[in-house]
C-alpha cells in the first residue's frame, strides 16, 4: 500500500496540474458515479490527508480517492498515450486545457460536499505529513490502547494517518523496538513517532523511498524487503513474519538482534522467529 508521502507527492503534482482550472473533462468509470460529469467544475485544490487525496472544487464539493494496494494517479499532456494500466483499469479523468489526469485502479472513490469531508476522513488520527500535525495527540491516541502490538498500532490510522509498512518496519528498527512489542513497554515512543515522521519527510519531493541514505541498489533500506539477508549493523539474519488481525495480516521485517525483545511477546505471534537466531557473514 503507498505511503503518505507517496500521496503527499502525488497531491503536489495534481494540485499544480489542476489548481484553479476548469475541467474540460471530468468523468466515472465506476457504476455507481457512472452518471456524474464534472465536465465545467472549476478545481480549487488538491490536498492530501494521511493516504486519502482529496480533490477540492470550486463549487464546494470534494472528490475523495484512495489508493490501497494498487491505485495511482498518472498526469499526461493531451494527446499522449495513457500508458499506467489497460483502459479496462482506468476509474476517473480529469481533464484540463492543459492536463489529463487519469486514475488507474483507485479505490474508495466518493464525491461529497466539501463541509462533510469529515464523514469520509474525520476518523484519522493526525496527519504525519499534515501542516496541522500533533505529536501529542498522537502519542495520546497511541497510549490509549497499551495492550496493542506497536506495529499494528502505529498503522492504525485512526491513531496517526499516513505511515505504511515501509517507514512502520524501518523506524522500528531504527529504534531499536521489536514488532510485536506492547505499545506499553515502548519507552521510546515519541522517538519512534518522530522517526517515522522524519524518514517519510525526508522522502517527499522524489518517488525513491530510501531509509539508509544509501543509494546502492540493494541497500536503500535497513530490514524491508530484506528476509533471509545479513542485518546491515549487525549480520544477524533478517526475519519476516506476519502481524495484525486475521484477514487483514501485513508482512514485518525485523532483526532478532537489533530488535531484541526486551518484554515478553505474545506467544501466538506469527514471527517464524527461531529460538537462537544466528548471525551471519556481512560481505561488504
Amino acid at each position: 500500500m503507498p505511503e503518505g508521502d507517496t500521496v503527499w507527492l502525488a497531491a503536489q503534482r495534481m494540485n499544480t496540474a489542476l489548481a484553479g482550472a476548469t475541467l474540460r473533462r471530468g468523468e466515472f468509470r465506476l457504476p455507481q458515479l457512472a452518471a456524474l460529469d464534472l465536465t465545467g467544475a472549476t478545481v480549487r485544490e488538491v490536498v492530501p490527508r494521511g493516504k486519502h487525496l482529496l480533490i477540492r472544487l470550486a463549487d464546494e464539493r470534494t472528490l475523495r480517492t484512495h489508493f490501497r494496494m494498487d491505485g495511482s494517479w498518472h498526469i499526461y499532456r493531451p494527446g499522449a498515450t495513457w500508458r499506467g494500466g489497460p483502459a479496462y483499469d482506468v476509474r476517473v479523468v480529469l481533464a484540463t486545457d492543459e492536463w489529463e489526469c487519469v486514475g488507474y485502479r483507485l479505490h474508495d472513490v466518493d464525491i461529497v460536499p466539501t463541509c462533510d469531508e469529515g464523514s469520509l476522513v474525520g476518523h484519522l488520527g493526525p496527519d504525519v505529513l499534515g501542516p496541522d500535525w500533533d505529536l501529542d495527540e498522537a502519542l495520546r491516541r497511541l497510549r490509549a490502547n497499551p495492550d496493542e502490538q506497536i506495529g499494528v498500532a502505529i498503522l492504525d490510522q485512526r491513531n496517526l494517518a499516513g505511515i505504511g509498512n515501509l517507514y512502520k518496519v524501518e523506524s522500528l528498527f531504527l529504534c531499536g523496538i521489536h514488532p510485536w512489542a506492547r505499545v506499553g513497554d515502548v519507552d521510546n515512543l515519541q522517538i519512534l513517532v518522530e522517526r517515522a515522521r522524519a524518514l517519510m519527510r525526508a522522502n517527499l519531493h522524489h518517488p525513491e523511498q530510501n531509509t539508509t541514505g544509501d543509494p546502492r541498489r540493494g541497500r536503500e533500506h535497513w530490514v524491508f524487503g530484506r528476509r533471509g539477508k545479513a542485518c546491515f549493523r549487525c549480520g544477524t539474519t533478517v526475519l519476516l513474519g506476519e502481524q495484525g488481525p486475521t484477514t487483514q495480516e501485513r508482512v514485518t521485517w525485523w532483526c532478532p538482534r537489533c530488535q531484541a525483545a526486551r518484554s515478553p511477546i505474545d506467544p501466538q505471534a506469527r514471527t517464524g522467529e527461531p529460538d537462537h537466531p544466528q548471525p551471519v557473514t556481512l560481505y561488504r
